[in-house]
C-alpha cells in the first residue's frame, strides 16, 4: 500500500466542519440518563488463571438497558496504594479473550479493566457478552449498519453506553484511584475511547484524566465511505448501495457518533497515533478527529505503516506517557 491520503503537510492543518446535531449533547445526556437508572450492580470475581504476579477479575455490570456486561479486571499482585487505571475497549469483531492476553498495563503497576464489546468477539478474541437488542449470542461482523436508520436504535449508541459505564465499574473498585484514570483501545477501541473522552467533561464529572486512541475508527465516516473500500467501512457503503434513498439518513444518524464531535468535547491530555499508509482508517480521518481534539494532545506518526499502526512501539509511549 502506497500512500494514498492527502500529504503530511496538509493532514497537519485538516480541520473539516463538523456536521453535528443541533440535539447532540441532548441525546447523549439522555441515553446515559436512561441506562443509569438501572443499578450499575458491579462483580469482581477473582479467577485464577496461573498468573503469580497479577490478580484477575471476571468483571460484570450494567450497561445500556440494564443489559450485563463483561470484562477483566487485571491488578498487580505487589501494590502499596491504590492504583492508577487504564479502561481499554476492544478492535472491531474482537472480544475479551482470556487474562494472558492483556498482561502490559498491570505488569507496569496500573490496574487495567478490559470491556468485552457487546454482540462481538466471534472474529479475532473471543466474546462472552451478548447484545441482547439483536441476538443471543456474539457473532460475526457487521455491526456499522445494525439500527443505523436511526441515532436510537444503532448499535454504538449501545457500545459507547457501555463504554461509559465501564468507567464507572473501575472506579467502583476499591483499589482504583479516582484521580488517574485513562482510557485507550486501538482502531474501534480507539474510537470508543474518543467517545468516552468526549462524554467526560458533561456526563462523567470529567474523571478522565488522559486518553490513548490508536489509529482511532469511527471518525469522519463521510469521508471514508468515500476514499476506501475495505471494511468495516465498506459495510456502511454496500448498506447505501442498496438503499438509495437512504444515504442523507444514514449519515445523520452516524453525526451522532462520530468521533470529530466526541473530540470537539474532550479536555484529557491525549496521545494519539497514525499509520499513513492505513486504508481501514485512512489517516484524514484520524487527524480530522486530532485536529478538532479540544484538549492537550500529541500524536504518533508512522509514515510506512497500515492498520497496525505503531504496535509495540506506540506501547513504549504510551508507558512513558502516562508515567
Amino acid at each position: 500500500m502506497a500512500f494514498f491520503d492527502k500529504p503530511l503537510a496538509e493532514l497537519k492543518t485538516y480541520l473539516p466542519e463538523r456536521d453535528e446535531p443541533r440535539d447532540f449533547d441532548a441525546f447523549w445526556e439522555r441515553t446515559l440518563a436512561e441506562a443509569r437508572r438501572h443499578p450499575l450492580e458491579p462483580v469482581f470475581t477473582p479467577v485464577d488463571y496461573g498468573l503469580r504476579t497479577v490478580e484477575t477479575f471476571d468483571v460484570t455490570f450494567s450497561g445500556y438497558g440494564g443489559h450485563r456486561i463483561k470484562g477483566w479486571l487485571l491488578l498487580p499482585r505487589h501494590r502499596e496504594d491504590k492504583l492508577p487505571t487504564v479502561v481499554e475497549y476492544i478492535g472491531y469483531g474482537g472480544g475479551r479473550g482470556f487474562p494472558i492476553d492483556w498482561l502490559t498495563w498491570s505488569s507496569a503497576g496500573y490496574a487495567h479493566l478490559v470491556m468485552d464489546t457487546r454482540g462481538q468477539g466471534s472474529a479475532w478474541l473471543r466474546g462472552d457478552t451478548p447484545d441482547p437488542e439483536d441476538g443471543a449470542n456474539p457473532q460475526f461482523p457487521g455491526f456499522m449498519t445494525r439500527g443505523i436508520l436511526s441515532p436510537e436504535t444503532y448499535y454504538y449508541r449501545r457500545v459507547f453506553t457501555d463504554a461509559v459505564r465501564a468507567v464507572e465499574t473501575a472506579l467502583a473498585h476499591p483499589e482504583v484511584d479516582p484521580a488517574r484514570l485513562a482510557v485507550t483501545g486501538g482502531s474501534q477501541g480507539g474510537g470508543i475511547a474518543l467517545a468516552v473522552a468526549g462524554l467526560a467533561p458533561r456526563l462523567l464529572d470529567n474523571v478522565i484524566d488522559a486518553a490513548m486512541p490508536d489509529v482511532p475508527f469511527l471518525c469522519h465516516f463521510r469521508r471514508a465511505t468515500e476514499l476506501v473500500d475495505t471494511h468495516p467501512y465498506q459495510e456502511i457503503v454496500r448498506f447505501c448501495k442498496v438503499h438509495r434513498d437512504q444515504v442523507e439518513t444514514v449519515f445523520r444518524t452516524l453525526s451522532y457518533f462520530d468521533g470529530m464531535n466526541f473530540a470537539a468535547r474532550a479536555t484529557a491530555r491525549a496521545l494519539f497515533s497514525v499509520a499513513l499508509m492505513d486504508d481501514i482508517c485512512p489517516p484524514s480521518t484520524v487527524f480530522a478527529a486530532y485536529n478538532h481534539y479540544h484538549g492537550p494532545k500529541d500524536i504518533r506518526i508512522y509514515p510506512f505503516n497500515q492498520h497496525e499502526g505503531g504496535q509495540s512501539f506506540q506501547r513504549l509511549e504510551q508507558l512513558q506517557f502516562l508515567a
